[in-house]
């Protein structure tokens, strides 16, 4: 599952990871929560970043609630399953963050959120679909879920499953605006390398999504320091 994430990159970095256009406009989100607009890549415009509310609504879809219980899907079965095999074929995202959270049962019987990220706090991409709906009044809703997968060695402890994070090779293949074939996007959704990827315990701040600051990203057991060889 992915309920939480970071994005805490800005606009310049964004434009050169994912070869924008322009440099999009972004505030510093430390605990970026269902429901809110986020930051993503479509592939009918994959030139330019646009904003998604977190919760996919399928188009079909009489009751815009249902996006509540849409923020995730199994990347597994996503393609056969009603909610999200036409955006599986068509419309495809990636979701830019520099981190997310995960609650891991600790021995004294509490849950403690974990920061997890890749390499030194760099940029990665989630995998995600996304959808228009439309409200009998004509309101059109742009939405989007985060695929999940099996996770690797790293993040087995903490919780069953885990975001799928893209590789960058791939970003081109999953924002191509055709209809491709589940054999050739299944292989993109691979578990992400264990080596690359690393977590530290935070504060119980990030469990309540007003609290929105870089204090959420603060170990709660520091780094030791390191010795001077002076």
């Amino acid at each position: 599952m992915c309920g939480r994430y970071v994005l805490n990159a800005d606009g310049k970095t964004i434009q050169q990871i994912f070869n924008l256009e322009s440099v999009p406009t972004i505030e510093p989100r430390y605990n970026i929560a269902p429901s809110q607009p986020v930051m993503a890549i479509t592939n009918d415009d994959p030139q330019n970043a646009t904003h998604l509310q977190w919760g996919l609504i399928p188009s079909w879809s009489k009751d815009p609630k249902i996006g509540y219980k849409m923020i995730n899907a199994r990347s597994e079965t996503a393609h056969e399953k009603p909610s999200f095999r036409a955006a599986f074929k068509r419309c495809r995202c990636i979701i830019p963050a520099t981190g997310f959270y995960e609650w891991a049962k600790m021995d004294d019987g509490r849950k403690a959120p974990h920061l997890i990220y890749v390499g030194d706090h760099e940029v990665f991409a989630f995998a995600g679909l996304w959808e228009i709906w439309h409200s009998p009044d004509g309101e059109e809703i742009r939405t989007c879920t985060i695929l999940t997968g099996e996770p690797n060695d790293k993040i087995k402890p903490l919780h069953h499953r885990m975001a799928v994070i893209l590789h960058q090779d791939d970003y081109d293949t999953w924002l191509s605006p055709d209809e491709l074939p589940t054999q050739v996007l299944m292989p993109l959704l691979r578990t992400y390398e264990a080596e690359r990827m690393d977590a530290y315990e935070v504060s119980t701040r990030v469990n309540a999504p007003k609290h929105d600051g870089p204090e959420n990203i603060v170990p709660v057991i520091p780094p030791p320091q390191q010795q001077s060889l002076l």
